[in-house]
């Protein structure tokens, strides 16, 4: 042993001796600099590859590259005035109108004749009878029928608030028997779903999709203690997603859809890692109509142990109908193993009062991962279940009066209707040589491109003509969601898209003051960065 330490001494000697004739070579302030040196180079480095993990190699190379050119002296002046005059085309004259809307309080109230003010403000809204992509579900005049319906029950409990359970127990009963005859419609009578199927109201599809989110990554960390979230959606897969993954500090992987416009799930299974907490399957995807394999991302998500959302918010109160008229209509529900919560919009097809929407669970253990629960504030214990903390009583007393009203033949019937314009659209579409149709869809959304027209000059005819339709990108494409308010009015819709077709096909280029131009380049430009630049600046005018 006493040789062991004799040989490591002297070759600690010789080791400290050889080091500092070694180091002696440099001066002291590069030996205390270096360290600091390889550090920061190791900090970028890992910042670096952090990007590309996310970003990928080709959108890294592009910011760096553009972030580099922006440092040329006079070029980040001239981009910005460049995007300030899209801008100004996307607003069209929109500041120019703001200019005459009040800034402060009259001085003394207008009283009963609010309402005529309202009127002639009112008069200045599009015509939106038959003319837009979803948007009014309902059909016929606001002033009659199921309109008027739902706008009495409404402004019956209007100055009801379901945050006062003890108060209005009346719009407490609503709500719950909204959500069990939504999640009765979703499978949650069904063997294979449990029976502990739950949920709660929402203000639409978008609170929805961000509660199912927050309350999958808080029970995905109390049960595999995920701390650094992912989620994995489809390129088809709603843009809420995005605002979960920003407002939950979640990393969101997207990946492309399959040929037939469907979620695709080999390409999911390869993104999903130990920090998976969540899937996304639509049912139908927003742009195409299209329904995702539910059943297979089930499988997928039961296999990973990790959790499966379907987005129904236009669904909903369709597919179970589709399917009882014949419909071939794939399993979406809680019927499928590996689905853990769903969205469902009341109204959209529900034909209930703007802002309702419910957002279901499998189970309660999943549920309760929603609530927010507060035991140390002064002002007393506090328990919310969703983002809002007062809501509106009105519009859940208008869902409640929707539902019951029309009943599953009411639904039947209506669904009847619009699946039958659906097919008509496709059919009216498929003979016009110059459009095909994206996929093929499964519900009311029909989208439709060309390969030999500009599709967005078309939709630029379409809404001279007072159509207001939806502009899609990958593939450039527009699309129509059918609603009720659609099925008089098919055979116009039919005939100006016809004659738009026509119209660029003998006058290509843009129209003045259409918006294909700015359309057809941000699907082109690759820095994906000045494009979001352009949607921030254009929100932060127009609100």
């Amino acid at each position: 042993m006493d040789s062991y330490s004799s040989w490591l001494n002297s070759f600690l000697v010789r080791f400290r001796l050889s080091a500092n004739l070694f180091l002696s070579q440099f001066e002291p302030l590069a030996l205390l600099l270096a360290p600091l040196l390889t550090l920061f180079i190791a900090r970028l480095l890992h910042s670096l590859l952090s990007v590309i993990h996310e970003k990928g190699l080709k959108a890294t190379v592009l910011v760096l590259f553009m972030s580099s050119i922006k440092l040329v002296p006079g070029v980040q002046s001239y981009i910005d005035a460049e995007k300030q005059k899209v801008v100004d085309k996307l607003q069209s004259g929109s500041k120019s109108k703001r200019e005459h809307w009040r800034t402060e309080l009259p001085t003394t109230g207008l009283g009963v004749g609010v309402i005529e003010e309202m009127k002639d403000v009112k008069s200045n809204d599009a015509d939106w009878k038959g003319k837009c992509s979803g948007t009014v579900y309902i059909g016929g005049s606001e002033s009659e029928g199921h309109f008027s319906l739902i706008n009495e029950a409404s402004s019956m409990f209007a100055h009801t608030n379901p945050l006062h359970l003890d108060v209005f127990q009346s719009v407490a009963r609503f709500e719950a028997e909204v959500v069990a005859m939504t999640a009765d419609l979703l499978g949650s009578k069904e063997k294979a779903s449990g029976g502990q199927v739950c949920g709660n109201m929402t203000s639409g599809g978008t609170e929805s999709i961000l509660l199912a989110v927050k309350t999958s990554r808080d029970y995905m960390k109390a049960k595999k203690g995920i701390t650094r979230p992912e989620m994995i959606i489809a390129e088809s897969a709603h843009s809420a997603y995005d605002k979960a993954a920003q407002y939950f500090n979640i990393k969101l992987r997207r990946v492309p859809v399959n040929k037939e416009f469907k979620a695709d799930v080999k390409a999911i299974r390869k993104q999903i890692n130990r920090k998976t907490i969540l899937i996304v399957g639509s049912a139908p995807g927003y742009p195409h109509g299209i329904i995702d394999p539910i059943e297979e991302l089930g499988k997928l998500a039961d296999s990973y142990g990790i959790c499966l959302h379907v987005d129904l918010c236009l669904g909903g109160f369709v597919l179970p109908f589709a399917r009882k008229l014949g419909y071939p209509i794939p399993p979406f529900d809680f019927t499928v193993r590996g689905v853990t919560s769903i969205s469902a919009d009341v109204h959209k097809y529900g034909l209930a009062p703007k802002g309702t929407s419910v957002v279901l669970y499998r189970n309660h253990d999943i549920r309760k991962h929603q609530f927010v629960a507060v035991t140390e504030w002064s002002g007393g214990l506090y328990v919310s279940p969703t983002i809002a903390g007062s809501r509106p009583g009105g519009v859940i007393a208008g869902a409640w009066a929707a539902m019951m009203s029309l009943g599953q033949q009411g639904y039947l019937e209506n669904t009847r209707k619009i699946m039958e314009v659906s097919k008509m659209i496709q059919k009216g579409i498929k003979e016009i040589p110059e459009l095909f149709i994206i996929g093929n869809p499964d519900m009311t959304i029909v989208a439709f491109g060309s390969a030999v027209l500009d599709i967005f000059e078309v939709n630029d005819i379409m809404s001279g003509k007072g159509w207001h339709l939806n502009a899609l990108q990958r593939p450039n494409s527009i699309h129509i969601c059918v609603t009720l308010q659609h099925v008089p009015v098919v055979d116009a819709f039919l005939q100006d898209l016809r004659e738009a077709v026509q119209t660029v096909k003998e006058n290509p280029g843009p129209i003045s003051g259409g918006l294909a131009p700015i359309y057809g380049a941000a699907g082109k430009m690759p820095d994906r960065g000045m494009v979001q630049d352009l949607l921030v600046n254009y929100m932060d005018g127009t609100c």
